[in-house]
Parts: structure tokens; sequence; C-alpha cells
């Protein structure tokens, strides 16, 4: 068997070079694992060391339409050799399905959308029709196995979600399943990312949405020219003077802020070690928590000024894991 290191399981590797670099700078051994194909031994036991799962919901958007299922084999593949996995079968789940997180965060108390799962296109019209009371008030859908925008559209009528529903512009969902969603305004335009790492909370990213866009992703990969909802979302970068920065630091926002606190909890009961929780303050005076990131990316621009680093945080985390596990196996 090889030395044990991290192995860090994915399927995109434009996301890995910021992590290869964090785990370096703190001494960590590393190896990606693409799980875009191959095999498992199933009568073979897995490599000593600790797995940290970064499968995306929005694999299928590269490529990769079967990495989550690979992806679900190798974490029971793992978890029945007693393997340490960061980000086990559990949390694959909550990763590839926003009814499975809206549940969960309902059920633990906190302000969530108002949300309808829609299975099938042919009752979409109906189900908004039922969502909205029969009136033109706005809403959005949203794919439950997704990230990136996807399948995230604003509509102020049901005459203009019919002739969405109808037209080749429809973006039909990888799982059959549509979320319509009651439509929110910020208090003041832009989201809260909080970042948790190891239970313990890193940062807040304070996420302009000005633009109209519903692009979130922090990383660098993502920050490209976007047209959601008829919005278009500008280059981070070459904003016009005087413009916010698309992703910047929420230094208001620390461990001892009440929902940290909450969220901190809520992670450590589910389980989820590593993810970046999104929520909104509204102008109506709630802080809606809406959306879990599993796979969390990080910003640069932030990073450069944030206290902590978030990947180096991983590294750190991660590679504490493994010593651990190397100290159980010595005795």
């Amino acid at each position: 068997m090889s030395t044990p290191r991290v192995y860090v399981i994915h399927e995109n590797p434009e996301w890995f070079p910021p992590l290869a670099a964090a785990f370096a700078a703190e001494g960590v051994p590393v190896q990606e694992v693409l799980l875009t194909e191959g095999q498992i031994d199933l009568g073979a036991e897995p490599e000593p060391g600790v797995y940290w799962s970064r499968m995306s919901a929005s694999s299928h958007t590269r490529g990769h339409e079967h990495s989550k299922e690979y992806t679900r084999a190798v974490l029971g593949w793992l978890e029945r050799a007693g393997r340490t996995v960061v980000g086990g079968s559990h949390v694959l789940e909550l990763e590839v399905s926003k009814v499975a997180q809206h549940g969960l965060l309902q059920a633990a108390g906190f302000d969530v959308p108002r949300t309808s799962a829609v299975f099938g296109t042919a009752p979409l019209k109906e189900a908004a029709r039922t969502f909205t009371g029969g009136q033109d008030v706005p809403f959005i859908t949203k794919h439950n196995q997704g990230g990136k925008g996807l399948g995230v559209r604003r509509f102020d009528s049901l005459a203009e979600f019919d002739a969405y529903v109808d037209s080749p512009e429809f973006e039909a969902p990888v799982d059959g399943i549509t979320l319509l969603q009651e439509y929110l305004t910020a208090r003041e335009p832009f989201i809260t990312r909080a970042e948790f790492v190891g239970g313990e909370f890193v940062y807040a990213v304070r996420v302009d949405t000005s633009a109209g866009s519903f692009e979130l992703c922090p990383a660098d990969a993502c920050e490209v020219p976007q047209v959601i909802a008829g919005a278009v979302c500008d280059v981070p970068g070459v904003e016009a003077p005087g413009a916010p920065a698309a992703f910047s630091l929420r230094e208001e926002v620390t461990s001892e802020h009440p929902l940290v606190q909450r969220l901190r909890t809520f992670l450590a009961d589910q389980g989820i070690q590593i993810a970046g929780v999104e929520f909104m303050e509204t102008t109506d005076g709630r802080t809606v928590v809406y959306d879990i990131n599993t796979n969390t990316n990080y910003n640069p621009a932030v990073e450069a000024v944030a206290p902590v680093s978030g990947p180096r945080a991983i590294a750190r985390f991660t590679g504490a894991l493994l010593e651990r596990d190397h100290a159980v196996a010595a005795v």
C-alpha cells in the first residue's frame, strides 16, 4: 500500500490547483482522484488515508453525467472498509438534493423560502398556479440538483411562466425535479455565504447581487459573464468605477453571530464538516437560509484579505485527521 495521504475525490480538475497549493503550504500529502471514469476492485482494501469528497451537484454540466453515481459507489466502498471520509454518503445526498437541504433546515427551525417541488414537466404550469394562488406575483424556479444558478429564473406572471415552460429555452432538470420558490427581496443587494471547516467558522463572504445574476459561485473559474433570467452579471474585476466587488469579506459576521452559532450546531448535528451556507436578509426583516454547499469553493479576492485561508484550513483539518488515523494504526 502507498504512503497515507489525503485523497480529494472530485470531477473538475479546474478546481484543484488552489487546493493543491494549500496542502503543499501546510505540508500535507494530497492526491486527487478524478471520478469521471474508472473501476473499483470491490474485493480490495482502499489505500490508507483520509478521503475528502468534493463531488458537485453540477457535474453533469461538464459532461460527467455519471460521476455522482460513481461517487456513491466509491463512498460506500470506503465507508464499509472503515476509512475516514469527509463529506461521505449522507453529505453527498444533501449536495445533490435541495429538497433534502430544505427539509433539514426547516426541521432545525431555520427560516427557509416557501418552496414546492414539482416532479416532471407536465404538472409545472398547474403547480405554479397553486403556488401563487392564481395571482401574478414574482416567484423563481430552481433545479433540485444543481449549482451555478442552474434553472434559476424569476417570473413575474403566470403567462410568462407558461410561455417559458412551452419554449425551447426551458431547462429540464437532470433529475426531473423543479423547485418553485418564493421570490425574496434583499434588504441590500447582496447575499452572505458563511464558510465552515472542521465544524468551525472560517469567514463570511458578501456576494453582490446588484447585477441581477443568480450565479453565486465564488470560484475564480466561475467568474465569467452570465446571462440568467435576462440579467447580465458583469465580469468581476472590470466593474464600473465605484461598483462593489462581486465577492468581498463580510467582516461584521463573526463566529459570535447568532446565526453562525446556530449553523455551526446544525452542521455538527448533520455530520457536515466542510460547507458554505448561504443566507439572505430581506426587506421584511427575515434572515432566510436557503442553500448548503458541501463542495464549497473559495474566491481568490476574498482569500487575499481574509485573516484565515479556507483551503489551508481544510488542509490543516484533513491533515490532523490523517495524523490521528496514523497514530491509531501505530497503536
